[in-house]
């Protein structure tokens, strides 16, 4: 909370993008400014994989509306699911359909693009996700699902502390996408009538209680159709589809969902998008249009690694033990990026010699109407949170290298 306040503070004070923002405020003969370049190349790096993810979306949208989950058990169904990865061209396609389409919304503008498309749809999701929680939890065998996501193994907690508090803590930086400007970009759209800490309090709670909700939709379901629940992001593709085949209606409900999972994966994509034509606009003058048709090639042509890597490329493991380019791609940025991101917002909002300082920050946060940012917390932004930043960035490679 305290970071997405910063990161909110420096692109409102600014009036800019990360391609600017540390230049406008930054103290004379410093170079904060050349974190432009590494947050920017993070945002790039997220979405290298992220369109390759929106790009699946789409093709269970398809899927669920051709009907062909309609009488398949959960073999089929993740056998389904390898199928699509295992095809380069239509793994392609996909990737080409999320990433030209998110530009296309983006070249629409802020008002008439961004949140036309997504405001609607977003409460929308809202509702079919708590109807679909409802549906999964009731699911015969469902109860130990409940039982293994909500109550805590103390036990287990205990043995792996460490593990468990920064597994925890890197999902928050990732799911918030703070620490590399992509929330910079947005906070020079809000108003000063409102105080940032309101804001970034109402994002943390939408996102956990989403989090929690989707949890309570695929745990349970793991449980009840006999699939490992530590399968990661294909869960989605492998138990979704058996939760709406036991269900009246199977079809309208599953399309329904994968199409609002359309928008929700997009609204992402969109906001990322947002700050990279930001960035042109800002670095180098572009009008919005040539910024979102220059990007649409760059971002087509890296996004072509990760694609690869599930069928041409799927013998190259950089990170070892079955490990894609995705996974080395998500480790650069959850495990790198977006921590010392954070640790560069932080410094710079609280180092009044060298940064912007924390009273150019407290008079930006605490403008306008709305909750308070406490200047009681100065001690901990200034010496315990960049300890904290420095740790979890450093139990990152602990863990993936050295457990």
């Amino acid at each position: 909370l305290p970071i997405m306040t910063m990161e909110f503070s420096v692109g409102r004070a600014s009036q800019k993008s990360i391609a600017d923002s540390f230049r406008v405020l930054e103290k004379k003969g410093t170079k904060w400014h050349h974190f432009a370049w590494v947050g920017m190349a993070g945002n790039y790096m997220l979405m290298m994989f992220y369109t390759t993810v929106t790009g699946w979306m789409f093709a269970y949208f398809y899927k669920m509306l051709a009907g062909d989950f309609v009488g398949l058990g959960t073999k089929e169904i993740s056998a389904e699911f390898d199928i699509l990865k295992s095809d380069p061209w239509l793994m392609f396609g996909l990737m080409v359909l999320a990433t030209v389409l998110g530009f296309l919304i983006c070249s629409l503008g802020l008002k008439n693009g961004v949140e036309k498309v997504t405001k609607v749809m977003m409460l929308a999701l809202l509702v079919i996700i708590s109807l679909l929680a409802i549906r999964a939890v009731t699911l015969p065998g469902a109860g130990e699902g409940i039982k293994y996501y909500l109550v805590p193994d103390f036990s287990k907690i205990k043995d792996n502390l460490g593990e468990v508090i920064f597994a925890a803590m890197g999902q928050a930086f990732f799911t918030l996408s703070i620490g590399m400007g992509s929330m910079a970009v947005f906070g020079s759209y809000i108003k000063k009538d409102r105080r940032l800490f309101g804001e970034s309090l109402i994002i943390a709670c939408l996102d956990t209680f989403v989090a929690l909700i989707a949890g309570l939709i695929v745990i349970p379901s793991c449980f009840a159709y006999g699939i490992k629940p530590g399968e990661g992001p294909s869960l989605l593709f492998q138990t979704i589809p058996n939760v709406f085949n036991s269900m009246p209606l199977s079809r309208v409900w599953g399309t329904l969902f994968f199409l609002f999972m359309i928008f929700a994966a997009m609204s992402t994509v969109i906001a990322v998008f947002e700050n990279i034509i930001s960035f042109g606009i800002d670095k180098w003058g572009w009008s919005r249009r040539k910024s979102c048709i220059i990007n649409t090639f760059v971002m087509i042509a890296l996004a072509v690694p990760c694609v690869l890597g599930f069928n041409v490329l799927s013998g190259f493991e950089p990170l070892g033990d079955g490990s894609t380019i995705m996974n080395l791609e998500d480790f650069i940025i959850s495990n790198n990026i977006l921590p010392l991101g954070s640790l560069v917002y932080v410094v710079f909002c609280t180092n009044e010699r060298y940064g912007w300082g924390w009273k150019s920050f407290m008079e930006e946060a605490n403008c306008g109407k709305g909750l308070k940012f406490s200047n009681r917390l100065r001690i901990y932004a200034k010496y315990v949170l960049p300890v904290i930043l420095l740790i979890v960035w450093a139990q990152g490679y602990i863990s993936k290298f050295f457990s």
